[in-house]
């Protein structure tokens, strides 16, 4: 991706790092606790142009870090310090001072970030796959930085890390200048979740914001619906197969993307097709399904497929007639 030169804003230098250290010493002031996160804004197009500098958007759980010598926590964002879950990653930060960092714990599965596989981990208690990409400087040595500028507080993260020779699980979430739709692209192809876009000269706000933005990438295909929860006047739920050679297998359900009076169609629709017994070569047990025969598809829109085989975040868009 082409560079575009920041005429605002340039980059830390060494120097700049240690005057900073020295100036954080004669204005130091004590750490805070637990600082709402600041929050990306979602939009449907990526910005472009030299205002803005644009990061991959992290499958995972967003953790603030807080180092001070011995003493570390790792606050979720809602302010619940998870530090026996993430004790490694803290302490893959040596530092001599106080620090606050701004980031994303991740599990990395066949090559992109994956949530459900991180819940897999944390729920057997398991720190070893987890990694941290740090994104943001906060607070150091005294200093609050929430007031300088993003490029700036990127900068002395980076810096931070070279200095002190942080390595994995901690790393540092690098960042691509110029059009970000054409990263989104990219992304997309690779099948990640997005992209979240900075502007350079923002300082750090604990609210969602219009100085970050979030573009999401979705997956869209059609499945058969194998059967239905009803509600009062139309359907709570869709079953979900998929043709998988000769056996048709249960991918999931879907349950939103539908008004009421949507809602009140696909039932009508379905009621047409009821079956006494499931269609799935590997029946499941859902003792609130209507089951019907496979000749309905449901259009779907979803983020992912989870490592147990099944639609994640899956949105309603339309059905159709085999």
């Amino acid at each position: 991706m082409k560079k575009v030169k920041l005429p605002a804003v340039r980059p830390l230098t060494a120097g700049d790092f240690c005057e900073l250290r020295r100036v954080a010493k004669r204005t130091r002031a004590a750490m805070p606790g637990f600082i709402k996160p600041q929050l990306a804004t979602l939009k449907t197009k990526a910005p472009a142009g030299e205002d803005w500098i644009h990061e991959i958007k992290y499958d995972g759980y967003r953790i603030q870090l807080h180092i001070d010598g011995d003493t570390r926590k790792a606050f979720t964002r809602n302010g619940h310090d998870w530090i026996k879950r993430f004790s490694t990653i803290a302490g893959a930060f040596d530092l001599p001072y106080p620090a606050i960092i701004d980031g994303e714990v991740v599990v990395v599965h066949e090559g992109r970030t994956n949530f459900s596989e991180l819940q897999a981990e944390l729920a057997g208690g398991r720190q070893d796959r987890l990694q941290y990409y740090a994104f943001d400087l906060l607070w150091l040595d005294g200093q609050d930085l929430r007031k300088t500028s993003q490029l700036a507080r990127k900068e002395l993260l980076k810096e931070l890390f070279e200095t002190h020779c942080i390595e994995p699980p901690a790393l540092y979430s690098e960042h691509a200048e110029g059009d970000g739709h054409e990263l989104f692209k990219a992304a997309a192809r690779l099948n990640f979740e997005g992209i979240v876009s900075k502007r350079v000269d923002a300082p750090y706000r604990s609210e969602r914001t219009e100085a970050w933005w979030k573009v999401k990438t979705v997956h869209r295909d059609t499945f058969p619906v194998v059967g239905f929860v009803k509600d009062p006047s139309g359907v709570a739920a869709l079953y979900l197969g998929k043709q998988d050679g000769k056996e048709l297998r249960y991918i999931g359900k879907v349950g939103t993307g539908w008004s009421r009076t949507r809602s009140a169609e696909i039932r009508k629709a379905l009621n047409t097709v009821v079956s006494p017994k499931t269609k799935l070569t590997r029946p499941i047990r859902k003792p609130k399904a209507t089951w019907v025969e496979p000749l309905f598809f449901a259009e779907v829109e979803y983020r992912d497929i989870t490592s147990e085989g099944l639609l994640r975040a899956s949105s309603f868009r339309g059905l159709t007639r085999k």
